[in-house]
């Protein structure tokens, strides 16, 4: 049978479904995919609304990511980078701290904001350098212990913790507790040290757009929603049985395999709320964070601080991490009275309220890489996604990689080349 010929489901159509795909191809495979919504991207979706770029949810590149290097082709994103530092709102005073020796202009400003003390700026340096030296193999190797324990251990005072620390990764890892695994801060810590935070001029969904125009001999199909996945066979909610030679399932699987019905993923979950100002109180693309723990809010952005903004007003997301019961309408007014309390912000106008309940997946014994053998469920059954490893956008890349190398692999062998032959034809 020629490649081609092999009948390859890839189930979901997010980061990790295109790659696979991409892998797929680049083996001479013609996989086709099938995706419940309308369109590509999974948890990677922009909308443009009043000639705005809006994220779900607040999302950053982080250009150091080796499978993004791999994947993406940096040069034709148009790539908006953010400084490194972020600007901290406490007291009703802004502060900003920075990286200078990566920007020079945060040199004063970090000298001056009196955000923790000279030995936590010293721990800093020394917790750059070792990170520096630490390879990613080794970090998804060490102890696993949380994100707040680790900094405690490493000496940082409970100021630059709860100043800095705890609303930065609070944002990133979308719980405010700092209970995410220690191996994740240092992989994300990593990270940030070398490469860049950026955005996609047209918003993250750029990245989706680029992998599916990437892909050449994928056959999409939008809005099948599938119900159930067995060997060699697909159940779509309409009930229409689709025989496959593999299938990868790149999104939630605990709901479509039988022996997974009892093994639901847990999620963190976030709000974003965008509004449009008329002045900015960041005027550089920093990172905005509210140090002050009764408050609901945790990380603000204006979007329209990259110098390619062209907007005669400006773009203000909001990033809300913890649980609440609020109502959208009770949301806006709260975040609203919050901006102005915190941040002596007055914004104009409401735009666009996203829920993401299922934002990142919570999980334990976070790992770096998995094997293609370790993403086979069945003879023909293969998983992807973040998940299987950690919450970042280079897991979802490398998981994806991996189902697809687990189906080359398996072909290869030839361990069920004529089983399949005689089956289908």
């Amino acid at each position: 049978m020629k490649k081609e010929e092999y009948k390859i489901y890839i189930i979901g159509a997010g980061i990790s479904g295109l790659i696979a795909a991409k892998v797929l191809e680049n083996y001479g495979y013609s996989p086709t995919i099938l995706e419940a919504s309308d369109r590509a991207g999974g948890r990677v979706q922009t909308d443009n609304i009043e000639n705005y770029a809006l994220d779900h949810g607040f999302q950053v590149l982080l250009t150091a990511y080796p499978a993004a290097q791999k994947y993406l082709d940096f040069s034709t994103l148009s790539l908006q980078k953010f400084l490194p530092g972020a600007t901290i709102f406490k007291n009703k005073q802004q502060k900003t701290i920075g990286d200078p020796t990566r920007n020079l202009s945060l040199l004063l400003p970090t000298l001056f904001a009196n955000i923790g003390s000279f030995s936590d700026k010293i721990k800093i340096l020394k917790l750059n350098k070792k990170l520096k030296k630490k390879s990613i193999d080794a970090i998804f190797k060490e102890k696993e212990t949380s994100t707040l324990a680790y900094l405690e251990d490493f000496g940082f005072s409970t100021q630059i913790i709860e100043d800095f620390f705890k609303p930065f990764f609070s944002g990133i890892f979308l719980e405010s507790k700092l209970d995410t695994s220690s191996r994740m801060f240092e992989f994300v810590y990593k990270m940030f040290g070398e490469g860049y935070a950026a955005l996609p001029k047209d918003g993250i969904n750029a990245i989706t757009n680029q992998l599916v125009s990437n892909l050449k001999k994928t056959d999409f199909r939008y809005n099948n929603r599938v119900q159930k996945v067995e060997d060699k066979k697909i159940t779509l909610d309409n009930g229409e049985q689709i025989e496959a030679h593999f299938t990868i399932i790149a999104t939630e699987a605990s709901p479509l395999l039988q022996n997974l019905k009892n093994q639901k993923e847990e999620w963190q979950s976030c709000d974003t709320l965008y509004f449009e100002c008329d002045h900015r109180s960041i005027q550089k693309p920093l990172i905005g964070l509210i140090a002050t723990s009764d408050a609901l809010i945790n990380n603000i952005f204006y979007h329209t601080s990259f110098d390619t903004n062209t907007h005669k007003k400006q773009l203000l997301s909001v990033t809300i991490v913890k649980p609440h019961q609020l109502t959208q309408e009770k949301l806006i007014e709260k975040v609203k009275q919050e901006l102005s309390e915190y941040c002596d912000i007055n914004v104009s106008k409401f735009l666009k309220h996203y829920n993401i309940p299922k934002a990142l997946p919570k999980l334990e014994n976070i790992q770096g890489y998995i094997m293609p053998s370790e993403t086979k469920i069945t003879t023909t059954i293969f998983l992807a996604g973040d998940v299987l490893l950690n919450g970042s956008l280079n897991a979802a890349m490398l998981s994806g990689e991996s189902a697809a190398l687990g189906i080359v692999e398996t072909l290869e062998d030839g361990l069920v080349v004529e089983e399949f032959t005689s089956e289908f034809n």
